[in-house]
């Protein structure tokens, strides 16, 4: 127990830190790239007298030490800064495009990795068959394909050619505006149907490194010692199927946060083909824009999203492996 605690303090800082590092870091590099967002409104015809103005006002002018006390004060105070372009705050501007992401990301690779534990112990158990070589090689193939491909591939074939589902979008024109809650417009037929295909592009997109991941994995726990001595007892095949899959599945456990991460930047292109509402979407036309303060914040919450799942990992690992703690 007491080794228990002390990793779980140790971790506890080591993540602090880290995201300290983090957050400084994204300070420095905004701050230190040539160029401001004031560089567009120079293009359109603003006056330098105008410029300085705009930079005096979001403390472009301040030496560097300054912007970074008065950005950490602002950040613990939960004050994200304004968005340069939309001239809202940030929080405001990015809190319901994080959650359009998460109800994309977080079920879709979930399922990859449900899926994916499933084929991947299938076709392990199988090794050097008909089964197993037939097996990966659509895996492989879907995983060989870049997302903004797949989802273009799904577009055309469903939505072009059998005109099942829409090209792009969350919800049709309007239907937001229907309903007074926020949250009701996602329980509707109506964003269901515009949500399969950008969930299929997922799924399709990232559920080869699980479904391989688990394959290597339960081949080596198959040439375990407890493994065939199980086989030798004669324990029934469906036991010594959960036996099998129980211990190959610890990979998967470090990698799902690895992937949601992932996944993460790779729906840049996805949300991009779909013209979904999400944080890689606002990313592009943030960075497109100069938007520091926002393509600040969205970089943050996806480093403090992997640094944190890491972390929850790490205490899982702790408390079903006892070998990972700090020793007594």
């Amino acid at each position: 127990m007491a080794s228990m605690k002390r990793y779980f303090v140790a971790r506890t800082i080591q993540t602090v830190f880290v995201l300290f590092l983090v957050l400084t870091g994204l300070f420095l590099l905004f701050r230190l790239m040539p160029g401001d967002f004031t560089a567009q409104m120079a293009v359109s015809g603003a006056s330098p007298e105008a410029l300085d103005e705009i930079r005096d006002q979001w403390g472009l002018n301040d030496p560097l030490y300054v912007q970074y006390y008065t950005y950490l004060i602002n950040f613990f105070q939960l004050d994200m800064g304004e968005s340069a372009i939309y001239r809202v705050d940030v929080w405001e501007l990015t809190k319901m495009r994080i959650f359009n992401t998460f109800i994309l990301v977080a079920p879709a690779i979930t399922l990859t990795y449900v899926a994916g534990a499933v084929i991947g112990t299938f076709v392990g158990r199988r090794r050097g068959s008909n089964v197993e070589k037939l097996g990966i090689v659509p895996i492989i193939a879907a995983g060989s394909f870049p997302a903004f491909f797949i989802a273009i591939v799904l577009i055309i074939i469903f939505a072009g050619w059998l005109g099942l589902f829409p090209t792009s979008g969350m919800l049709s024109p309007g239907v937001s505006s229907e309903y007074e809650a926020w949250w009701r417009p996602y329980l509707t037929g109506n964003f269901a149907h515009h949500y399969v295909l950008p969930f299929a592009a997922v799924v399709f997109r990232y559920l080869y490194i699980p479904s391989m991941i688990m394959r290597t994995s339960v081949i080596e726990v198959m040439d375990q010692g407890h493994t065939k001595y199980h086989r030798l007892t004669g324990l029934p095949a469906s036991n010594r199927f959960k036996h099998t899959a129980k211990h190959a599945s610890l990979p998967l456990i470090t990698l799902y946060p690895v992937s949601m991460a992932r996944a993460l930047g790779g729906l840049v292109l996805i949300e991009t083909v779909f013209n979904w509402p999400g944080i890689g979407f606002l990313l592009v036309e943030s960075v497109l824009g100069r938007d520091y303060p926002v393509v600040q914040f969205v970089f943050f919450i996806v480093a403090a999203f992997v640094i944190i799942s890491n972390f929850v990992v790490d205490l899982v690992y702790g408390t079903i492996d006892p070998r990972v703690r700090v020793e007594d």
